[in-house]
Order: C-alpha cells, then structure tokens, then sequence
C-alpha cells in the first residue's frame, strides 16, 4: 500500500527475471552434465588405450622371454589377458652376419655369427559392444635384436 492506502499495481518483473534465472541454471546445468558425460567416456578410451599398450608391452616381453628363436619359421604366441584384451607375438628372423673384428669379440672366421630377429606384438582392447561412446584400441610394438651363437645355417 502506498501512504494513500490504495494498493499498488505490480509489473510482474521478478517473476519474469525468476523465470530467466532459472532457465540459465537449467541450460548450465545440462551443459555440465554433457561435458561430464564426454569426459568420462574419453577417460574410459583413454583407459583402453593404456590397456592395449601395455598388452602390447606384455606380449614383447613374454615372446622374448620363451627363448624361442628359430632361423627357418617364425616364432608364433597368441594370449588371452581378459575377455576384453587379447595380444599376438611374432619372432621374424631377418639375417646373420659375422661378429665384427677380433678388436670387438671372438673376431671373423672364430664360428661365431649374430643372429638378427625382430620381434612385433599387436595387442587389441575391445569394449562393450555397440556401444557409441567406447572406443576399441589396438596397439603394436617392435623389438628388435640379435643372439650371439656359433655360425651354422640354423639356430
């Protein structure tokens, strides 16, 4: 009331400004719930990415470690980590060539060759299927190496 006693008429102005308030709350609110949910699944892929490499790391270490080297076929190893992460290994000999001078080792003409390989391990990190945001991830290492051992036309 005003000091004449009459009732005064009302704009409706802070029902109006409400109203916007609450809409911009609204409209940030879905933004942040949808940048949390990309995150959260580029988090995820980023994860299954990390899984296929070190699968991949895993796969060179264990086809190395089995010792298997073989001059005339590749060496095979397949492995399953999970239901979701799978790795294969393959052994490639590549050439043979004598140990450098008597300076280096043994010396040329002592019987005694290095053996050239090359290890590559692809890894694969699958997620769950059809989904839109989970990405699959695969990886591959490369090692190579060479064994000393006496020159023969196989190892």
């Amino acid at each position: 009331m005003n000091h004449s006693g009459k009732p005064q008429s009302q704009q409706g102005a802070a029902l109006v400004v409400g109203l916007i308030l609450l809409v911009v709350i609204t409209v940030l609110a879905i933004s942040g719930m949808n940048t949390a949910t990309t995150e959260l699944a580029m988090a995820r892929n980023d994860q299954n990415y990390e899984n296929a490499f070190q699968a991949a790391e895993t796969g060179l270490t264990q086809a190395l470690s089995q010792g298997r080297f073989n001059t005339l076929a590749n060496t095979s190893l397949t492995q399953t980590i999970n239901t979701n992460d799978t790795v294969s290994a393959v052994i490639v000999f590549e050439d043979s060539t004598l140990v450098p001078d008597r300076a280096f080792s043994l010396g040329a003409g002592s019987g005694i060759a290095a053996y050239h390989f090359n290890a590559t391990a692809t890894a694969e990190s699958r997620r769950l299927p059809g989904s839109t945001t989970d990405r699959d991830a695969s990886a591959q290492h490369t090692q190579a190496f060479y064994v000393v051992g006496p020159e023969a036309p196989t190892l």
